[in-house]
């Protein structure tokens, strides 16, 4: 199955928590921050969303920080994804 982002909605994967600290401390599941760097695996086409028109910014293969806690979780394939929209992301890692 393959997802297809609507208007300026964009699919996320979010790439893995660190496992240890600097000091080499392993932290425990429940202890790692929700991780804020993500994979951008698909975009929608932009348009008029609200009334304004959006020009997508991302692309496919981007690696992106975004806001924490933001966009909707979902499983698929047995694979996590997040969908957000384009303005719920802070920055292109380059």
């Amino acid at each position: 199955m393959k997802l297809k982002p609507l208007a300026d909605r964009v699919i996320l994967k979010m790439m893995e928590a660190e496992e240890t600290t600097k000091g080499g401390i392993i932290l425990t599941g429940a202890a790692k921050e929700k991780p804020q760097v993500a994979e951008v695996i698909e975009v929608g086409p932009g348009g008029i969303v609200d009334g304004k028109e959006v020009k997508m910014l991302v692309k496919k293969g981007d690696k992106v920080i975004c806001s924490k806690y933001s966009g909707t979780e979902i499983k698929l394939d047995g694979e996590d994804y997040t969908v957000v929209r384009q303005n719920d992301i802070l920055a292109i890692v380059e």
